[in-house]
């Protein structure tokens, strides 16, 4: 019996060709679900290249959760230790500078210039300005004396002619007892040259340890060879001044100045002394008192004054300093 051919389906039909089935199922082997990418963390420089500067556990790509079944913020109990570079740090993280410009960024803020972060420099004049506003550091006592010095060096100086001209017209000069224009001092035995505490120097020791005694006729002329009757008052010379002699005499007991007077070791008598230092003094405009050889309150002015343009020690006294500079010592 002849077989007849078995009819094939035509393709009008709707069937799918067998050969796309096969193709789809070689694409999706049955019961062995897709495979998750490779994690991207795990390709050196992969952070670098999507900039992916995000906390741990976090991504910034698109759908990356999708195609993963455990949640991204999950991770292994034993995380491995990220690779570090050659600096330390952990591979792809950013530096301090770059985090800080990524926040300014972020905050629409422009880094400012190196310049406005430091403050300026102090320039030398600067540094001058402000060495200069300090306030000065206390002045020792030799400090004081050679500012002294300094003024006294542009003060007026006496005339050397003119200074040995009225020492010449006093050689025999003898002053006279004023009570009425010169008051007369009076014994205190007590009593200290006011100041003289503070004034250094050897040349005014003699002012600082005075102090005033009363004694009889007897005792002068056992400790001194010279005392003599000046002025209304007796006086007794020792190394270079004279000084009052109390209780010599209660009935000469005129002394218009009670402390040592400087005429230096020529012995000369103080009251010629005193008249030579107020003719000078008024020649230069400081004493406008009579010459009369008291050492009053008007010629211790004077002295005081001149002294003071001088850079001297104000004593108010004819002192050894005083008489070098007017030239009479």
């Amino acid at each position: 019996m002849a077989q007849q051919p078995v009819e094939q389906p035509s393709p009008s039909k709707g069937k799918r060709p067998p050969e796309k089935t096969h193709a789809t199922e070689a694409q999706q082997p049955k019961g062995k679900p897709a495979k998750p990418e490779t994690p991207t963390a795990k390709q050196p420089g992969a952070m670098k290249e999507r900039g992916a500067t995000t906390e741990r556990g976090a991504t910034t790509e698109p759908g990356a959760a999708k195609g993963r079944k455990t949640p991204a913020s999950q991770e292994p109990a034993t995380a491995p230790a990220p690779e570090r570079d050659v600096s330390g740090q952990p591979a792809g993280a950013p530096t301090p500078g770059a985090k800080q410009q990524a926040q300014e960024r972020r905050k629409g803020m422009k880094t400012p210039p190196p310049s406005a972060k430091a403050p300026p420099k102090a320039t030398p004049a600067t540094a001058g300005a402000k060495a200069t506003a300090a306030p000065p550091a206390p002045v020792s006592p030799a400090g004081q004396q050679n500012a002294q010095a300094n003024v006294g060096a542009k003060a007026k100086k006496p005339d050397p002619q003119k200074v040995q001209q009225i020492k010449s017209q006093h050689a025999n000069f003898r002053a006279q007892p004023k009570p009425q224009q010169v008051p007369a001092v009076t014994f205190n035995q007590s009593r200290r040259i006011e100041g003289s505490e503070r004034w250094q120097g050897p040349q005014y020791e003699v002012f600082r340890s005075y102090r005033p005694e009363r004694h009889d006729q007897g005792w002068y002329r056992s400790h001194y060879n010279r005392v003599e009757l000046i002025g209304g008052g007796y006086y007794f010379w020792n190394n270079g001044y004279w000084y009052p002699a109390w209780g010599y005499d209660p009935s000469a007991e005129y002394y218009a100045y009670d402390g040592p007077i400087y005429v230096g070791h020529r012995a000369e008598p103080p009251d010629k002394v005193i008249a030579d230092v107020q003719a000078v003094l008024q020649e230069m405009g400081y004493y406008r008192g009579e010459v009369d050889g008291l050492l009053g309150p008007l010629t211790r002015e004077a002295l005081t004054a001149y002294q003071a343009d001088n850079g001297l020690t104000t004593t108010a006294a004819i002192d050894q300093p005083t008489l070098d500079t007017l030239g009479m010592g």
